[in-house]
């Protein structure tokens, strides 16, 4: 295959670098919306401004505010500007979107309601895993068990393979759309450091109990008892690694 000519690696350049403007001034659009810097049912300010205040064409805004129309956070009206769309209307599960509302959430109410409906959704999937579930699909998931109790000692490592025990679960469920849902609810929160909150001295310990609880009942075909399992295992792990500030979301 030839090599690109000089003019397509130019291109090409300009292209990559169009790209990556690109993603830095959607970054901060979203964050001006997440923010309330411009609030719901606000207009953004006009293309012109827009070009002026993040030094970018008129390419670059138009294709930013058409992934914030994909997002669900604004409208574009014509004739009338582009306006911020209600909370409700928002595409939550969106990873920039996400990220944005899990970096300003003072109060940790987003991380709350997070934790609420992962812990539904994986107690349900836990419950038709242990109702329906393969032996190698317990074999597959009792691997990652056998993982963090050899890993104990090594932080990193175990919560990685607690990381694989719930993907494993979810996997086994064959329940895709919560899956999904419930994996943008567990990953994109831990890569934050309010989401990953100041775990407890015995941390590991109790939540190797509390794997060891999920899987008992899976493998003894308990759907109820496995449902209630990893429910109190998601919220339980959230309130303990919580941080103090803010006001509190949650039932006791």
């Amino acid at each position: 295959m030839p090599a690109p000519s000089a003019d397509a690696q130019s291109i090409s350049a300009r292209r990559g670098s169009i790209d990556r403007i690109g993603v830095r001034v959607l970054d901060e659009m979203v964050e001006m919306i997440v923010t309330g810097t411009v609030a719901v049912g606000e207009y953004l300010p006009p293309e012109q401004a827009l070009c002026e205040e993040f030094g970018v064409s008129r390419t670059v805004i138009r294709e930013c505010i058409k992934r914030l129309q994909e997002k669900g956070l604004v409208v574009v009206a014509q004739g009338r500007g582009t306006q911020v769309r209600r909370f409700d209307d928002w595409n939550v599960l969106d990873a920039d979107v996400l990220d944005a509302l899990v970096r300003h959430d003072e109060s940790l109410g987003v991380l709350d309601e997070v934790s609420v409906v992962r812990a539904t959704l994986e107690g349900v999937m836990a419950a038709e895993v242990a109702a329906t579930g393969s032996e190698d699909s317990h074999l597959e998931i009792g691997g990652h068990l056998d993982d963090m109790r050899r890993l104990q000692d090594d932080d990193p490592a175990f919560f990685e393979a607690d990381m694989e025990f719930h993907l494993a679960v979810m996997a086994a469920s064959k329940n895709r759309i919560a899956a999904t849902i419930a994996r943008s609810s567990f990953v994109r929160p831990r890569q934050s450091a309010r989401g990953d909150g100041i775990d407890p001295t015995d941390a590991v310990a109790r939540t190797l109990e509390e794997h060891e609880r999920v899987f008992e009942a899976i493998r003894a075909g308990d759907a109820a008892g496995a449902r209630v399992a990893m429910e109190e295992h998601i919220l339980g792990s959230w309130r303990r690694r919580r941080h103090p500030d803010g006001a509190h979301h949650l039932s006791p």
